[in-house]
């Protein structure tokens, strides 16, 4: 028995002496070692790579791109700036004679010009192509590159300063162009790329994501502005004015018009004009030669919190009508001051862009639904939209109404009679011309001071002019007789 204990005793002390030995060689020895650990936290390294599963794809947009850089053009643009018909200084008429008749021999009477650049976007395969209207405002020369290299020389179809959109077009057909999109159903976050010309880097494509709509920057200048922008993060830097926004199925969604930077180059925000609002200007040039203005006759305000509470709006949502003019559209249509306006034809509007975005797709005479919300309580109002001058009808065209037809003058008639520019009455039908006595053959040199040498530079001459104020025409008679003519746009 005492031998059994004996045993029992020694297997005790050398198992003990055993655990002591893992122990210290656990504590002392430091030879690498690899660990495997398998851990049921949900927590993860950044590192863990998950099982595979649905993946979010981004959008292929090579062939939009390949196709937009087809039909995005390069403009290029000469603008005179020095011409010594017509100066307004008197001592130079006494000592050199109208227009400069007596200058003395070899006197430099060349026009100076600037140079300019931008883009444009083909929109048909007869060569119809829509850009900015800054890019080509007060041109005197337009030169369209395509991306084959071909140049043409582009004539003015015509120009819309109040939206920023121009439609020119070049002699040529069979042309890749673009297909109109749908911009009020782009969403924010969805991925568009901007095409044109950007420091005269022809066909650069960027990409980027819609971050806003409807934005008003207030950097249009016309008399009737219309701001409602695309925002943008697609890199767009000077030169990409006119080009193209295009959405992932290469549809125009919008022409690029403006960036948002202290340094004069792209900082993170660029605008485009909403292809709702260029396409509706480009059908109205076409189809009348000026864009047809459709007017709700309201003055409107966006609704802060602020104005919500002055006028016991309630829910902050929609644009409030500040005042109606009278006998404007929203007056006869029973809409008063201190309505809020919700939508239009079933759009809902929160903002004053939104809504002049949505009046601007019509044209005076047309009639559409707005919603609108009185004490509380939503009414649905049928409106006929009025035009700018507060009918229903189609506005005939300013220029039109000359009643004649013009050509130019050749090099030896500008020789002989010194004049630099000017354009001549080929054919007189009733008209304002007729009227004030003009006969065929009379050269217009200037309308309003300003000089005019083509049928783009009249238009633009009484786009200028105002409607209750007399239109000065001054030119010269084949034979030398220099005489002016006066009458108004509008009696």
């Amino acid at each position: 028995m005492d031998s059994i204990k004996k045993i029992a005793k020694s297997l005790a002390i050398a198992f003990a002496g055993a655990i002591i030995a893992i122990v210290l060689y656990s504590k002392f020895n430091h030879e690498p070692k690899e660990v495997f650990v398998q851990s049921t936290s949900p927590v993860q390294l950044t590192s863990y790579n998950a099982p595979p599963g649905p993946q979010v794809q981004l959008p292929d947009l090579t062939q939009a791109a390949e196709k937009s850089v087809h039909a995005v053009v390069h403009i290029t643009t000469k603008v005179k700036t020095q011409s010594y018909g017509g100066n307004e200084n008197p001592l130079f008429d006494f000592f050199f004679g109208p227009k400069g008749n007596n200058l003395p021999k070899g006197y430099n009477q060349e026009p100076e010009y600037n140079v300019g650049s931008g883009s444009g976007v083909i929109i048909s395969s007869e060569g119809y192509i829509v850009t900015n209207n800054h890019v080509i405002d007060e041109a005197d020369n337009i030169e369209v590159v395509l991306n084959d290299n071909r140049k043409f020389t582009a004539k003015v179809i015509g120009r819309d300063p109040n939206t920023d959109i121009a439609l020119v077009k070049i002699d040529a057909k069979d042309l890749t162009y673009l297909n109109w999109g749908n911009s009020e159903t782009l969403k924010l976050g969805e991925w568009i790329l901007a095409v044109g010309n950007p420091f005269n880097l022809t066909s650069t494509v960027t990409a980027g994501i819609v971050s806003a709509k409807s934005r008003s920057i207030g950097i249009i200048s016309g008399q009737l502005p219309l701001e409602s922008f695309i925002q943008t993060d697609a890199a767009v830097n000077p030169g990409n004015s006119g080009g193209a926004l295009v959405n992932a199925s290469g549809e125009l969604v919008g022409i690029n018009a403006a960036i948002a930077s202290r340094t004069g180059s792209y900082s993170g925000y660029s605008f485009a004009v909403p292809a709702s609002i260029a396409r509706k200007v480009v059908d109205d040039l076409k189809q009348y030669g000026e864009v047809q203005r459709a007017l709700l006759g309201v003055e409107i305000k966006n609704i802060d919190d602020n104005l919500a509470k002055e006028e016991h709006l309630g829910k902050i949502e929609g644009v409030f009508v500040g005042k109606t003019t009278e006998d404007g559209a929203a007056r006869r249509a029973g809409i008063k001051t201190g309505d809020v306006i919700l939508a239009v034809n079933g759009n809902q509007v929160n903002t004053v862009s939104q809504l002049q975005e949505q009046i601007a797709k019509y044209r005076p005479g047309d009639k559409i639904a707005i919603t609108t919300k009185r004490d509380g309580s939503e009414k649905i109002v049928s409106v006929v939209l009025r035009n700018t001058k507060g009918g229903t009808t189609i506005v005939k065209e300013s220029f039109s109404i000359l009643g004649a037809e013009f050509g130019p003058i050749s090099e030896k008639d500008k020789e002989r009679l010194k004049i630099d520019d000017g354009i001549q009455v080929l054919i007189l039908t009733k008209g304002k011309l007729r009227d004030a006595g003009v006969k065929i053959g009379f050269i217009i040199t200037d309308i309003n001071k300003i000089a005019v040498s083509s049928v783009e530079d009249i238009k633009r001459a009484l786009s200028q002019a105002n409607n209750k104020k007399p239109v000065l025409i001054e030119g010269v008679y084949p034979g030398g007789e220099w005489t002016y003519y006066v009458f108004k746009l509008e009696e």
